[in-house]
């Protein structure tokens, strides 16, 4: 298949994707969840509805027109292992279409929180094409691969580069998101930082996990502006989460505030944990900007209203990323040309 007829088959599966059946999507939906119980229906619309946006043929022609060298056949396919998390429905997606579209063969090692949507997907894609069947492989564990890609945790990727750091690599460990407000947000801009904040349960490394507010900011605004999302509320292992953390803060007689359904505390930390978010004053940009200098290496995305904040996002966007955003800032397609 020529980058063409690849494109084409991609755009189509996008297509399909968005037209499955109602029952269809129930089944599968169902099954999802009884796996991981924190891929909801609502999740797994979100995550398909973005799998659609990459997939979309005016997307994908102008990602694929800054790799000229795409157009080649590759003569030689090399075999990439892919290791995915699981933390997010699909995560590995943009992995697993890097990887076909530079034509080189995928083996993929799935999360146990994650191992039905993306063979899901995969198997839409070969009844539009079955040429890629000989270039998909699904595995226990990697063996003998050209290169890897490896995305997990911290203490993972110890894991990950003692065992594949021989061989060519892409390997990511824990990344945060942050939000950087100066106080001029309106609610309607707030109300779009929720989305940043608890899209995913906060689960993903594109969420907020901490805000940077000037001194002397008030957030009750902010809880105020958070209430759409109060059916959180009634998701068992979110509010199991979101206890545990204030019960923590009580005994511990921390200051913190609470609207029911979110922590929000002061913390000098970036991650914070599940029904938590962390706050962080700042003096003045100055201050602000050496500060996150220091931690980009720990930061996937930072949003601000209207994307003010030098090399920021506008908020509400963290989540809706495009083909060209790639995870910790390494070009995976550039890196997969490169191997030929």
């Amino acid at each position: 298949m020529n980058i063409s007829q690849k494109i084409d088959a991609f755009v189509q599966l996008g297509l399909r994707l968005q037209q499955l059946s109602p029952e269809t999507r129930a089944l599968l939906y169902k099954r999802i969840e009884q796996e991981n119980p924190w891929f909801t229906p609502e999740s797994l619309d979100f995550a398909l509805a973005g799998i659609g946006r990459f997939l979309d043929a005016e997307a994908l022609a102008k990602w694929v027109s800054a790799y000229p060298s795409l157009a080649q056949a590759r003569q030689q396919p090399k075999r990439i292992g892919v290791i995915m998390a699981g933390n997010i429905p699909a995560v590995g997606f943009h992995d697993f279409l890097s990887v076909l579209l530079s034509g080189h063969q995928l083996q993929a090692k799935l999360s146990s929180q994650d191992s039905l949507l993306l063979p899901f997907i995969a198997s839409q894609l070969l009844e539009i094409a079955p040429d890629f069947a000989p270039y998909i492989q699904w595995v226990e564990r990697l063996e003998q691969p050209d290169a890897v890609i490896a995305t997990g945790s911290d203490n993972t990727y110890r894991y990950f580069e003692h065992y594949f750091g021989q061989y060519p690599h892409i390997l990511r460990r824990n990344r945060v998101s942050c939000a950087v407000l100066d106080g001029n947000e309106s609610a309607q801009d707030l109300q779009a930082l929720a989305e940043d904040v608890f899209r995913y349960f906060g689960l993903g490394c594109r969420n907020v996990a901490k805000l940077f507010v000037p001194k002397g900011y008030s957030p009750v605004m902010l809880l105020d502006n958070f209430e759409h999302w109060n059916h959180l509320a009634h998701h068992n292992k979110y509010m199991n989460n979101y206890s545990y953390r204030r019960s923590v803060l009580l005994i511990n007689q921390l200051h913190h505030w609470d609207n029911g359904f979110l922590l929000l505390r002061e913390d000098e930390t970036l991650t914070s944990h599940i029904g938590v978010l962390h706050l962080g004053y700042y003096e003045d940009d100055a201050a602000l900007d050496s500060q996150l200098r220091a931690q980009a290496d720990k930061l996937q995305c930072v949003v601000s209203r209207q994307g003010y904040w030098p090399n920021s996002l506008p908020l509400g966007t963290a989540q809706t990323p495009v083909l060209e955003d790639y995870a910790d800032g390494i070009d995976t397609l550039e890196f997969l040309i490169g191997l030929s």
